[in-house]
């Protein structure tokens, strides 16, 4: 028991990449946690005292509080004093927001809260989505008052939102150290849950209302995006004026006052790839730049693919063979470098059309994954230098550590894409 706080059992509601090392977290201050998910196979991984993503310390760290019998995984929710959800929030066609997950979290746990009790959304959500979540709990108790956005009435389950803000591969440290905002529906409903986080964030807790501090999630990767934007269409721009793109970054970024970023294959992940979006679609008349952004980083991968396509032809003409008797390697296909998680990654999208269109053969590489699934299924994942050594074409689309001097390994004769600067 986590004699400091009220807080006796803590549930969060989906155990994936934010989920289980927030679950961790609060487990390794001594505070018994019960994490829940649909997969009974991350379950049964996770009471083995094993973790089924890639994470640096998260291994370590689960393995002790599974051990010492403060974390519990479990298909069903189970009553707690706080509920964390924390499940994904994709979109659906047109990049509208998909909610269905937040729902079913949602009413899952309605029927084992009880007065007291502290329910927080911690999803990347579109603004309004926390009232929302509220408005169906009620639905499922009417036995139970809930708050409302901008009133103070007397409610007996609190909500509020309380969004991560960690880069993966150092989630552990940025959990504990980063600053967070939280937004309660209600003051009581921030009081309760600053009591909540402060178990184990050393960081400051800034308290806004529930929709400011959604907003601010969402502005937080839209800035992001949109200077992402910026370098990505730098490179299309450099690429057509036969300008070294990288040069020009770092001769830029001499000036005091500038700080550009550096290009890529496109924008990944759950959250940059997705979030802008969000916005786009509360204020589709006013968020332009937004949406131009979010345009020209969903495009990047394509002009990759060409840029992959014009290299096999040039290999074909080298050669003078055909495109069935070349060989390219793929490396790289998480969103970023050095850890596991392929979603909306645009290095995977565009293997996969390279898999689609290629009609030689296509390797891989990945560190950080043991095998390939879904339209890959047939494309070999070999290690680093079994790669280089057969391949007519190298794509560059992440830069994993393992890649680093990567230059020194391209023969001569051998044809290089290059969309992230490993060999600048």
């Amino acid at each position: 028991m986590n004699n400091a706080s009220s807080f006796n059992t803590v549930s969060v509601i989906g155990l994936g990449y934010i989920g289980l090392p927030t679950a961790a977290m609060f487990a390794s201050r001594r505070t018994r946690v019960i994490g829940v998910d649909c997969n009974a196979k991350v379950v049964e991984m996770i009471n083995r005292g094993q973790i089924h993503i890639v994470e640096p310390e998260l291994d370590i760290v689960v393995h002790g509080v599974v051990s010492e019998g403060y974390l519990r995984a479990t298909t069903k929710p189970e009553p707690a004093d706080a509920f964390l959800i924390a499940v994904p929030t994709p979109f659906k066609e047109g990049f509208a927001p998909d909610l269905a997950f937040v729902e079913c979290a949602a009413r899952s746990i309605a029927p084992v809260l009880k007065r007291g009790d502290l329910v927080i959304l911690e999803s990347t959500s579109p603004v309004g989505t926390t009232e929302q979540v509220s408005a169906w709990l009620a639905e499922c108790r009417p036995d139970l008052r809930f708050p409302k956005w901008g009133t103070d009435g007397p409610a007996d389950v609190c909500v509020a939102y309380c969004p991560e803000r960690v880069l993966p591969g150092q989630v552990v440290h940025e959990l504990v150290s980063n600053d967070r905002v939280i937004g309660g529906l209600t003051a009581q409903c921030a009081k309760r849950a600053v009591e909540l986080y402060r178990i184990f964030v050393q960081g400051d807790l800034h308290v806004s209302d529930a929709r400011t501090a959604e907003m601010c999630k969402l502005s937080e990767n839209s800035f992001r995006d949109v200077n992402i934007a910026f370098a990505n269409e730098l490179s299309t721009i450099c690429h057509q004026l036969g300008i070294d793109v990288w040069r020009l970054i770092e001769l830029a970024n001499r000036h005091p006052r500038v700080k550009i970023l550096q290009p890529g294959a496109g924008v990944g992940g759950h959250c940059i790839a997705v979030d802008p979006w969000f916005i786009v679609s509360s204020a589709p008349e006013q968020a332009h730049l937004i949406c131009t952004a979010r345009q020209v980083n969903d495009a990047k991968p394509q002009w990759v693919v060409e840029r992959v396509m014009e290299a096999v032809a040039a290999a074909e003409a080298a050669r003078r063979a055909t495109e069935s008797d070349l060989t390219v390697a793929v490396l790289g296909l998480s969103f970023k470098p050095n850890i596991d998680d392929l979603r909306e990654s645009p290095a995977l999208h565009i293997a996969e059309s390279l898999s689609q269109q290629l009609r030689g053969r296509m390797v891989a590489v990945e560190p950080n994954i043991s095998e390939l699934s879904g339209q890959l299924a047939g494309v070999e994942l070999l290690e680093l230098q079994d790669a280089l050594e057969c391949a007519d074409v190298i794509v560059a689309l992440v830069a994993h550590r393992e890649f680093d001097g990567l230059k020194a390994f391209v023969k001569p004769g051998q044809f290089l894409v290059d969309a992230v600067g490993l060999c600048r």
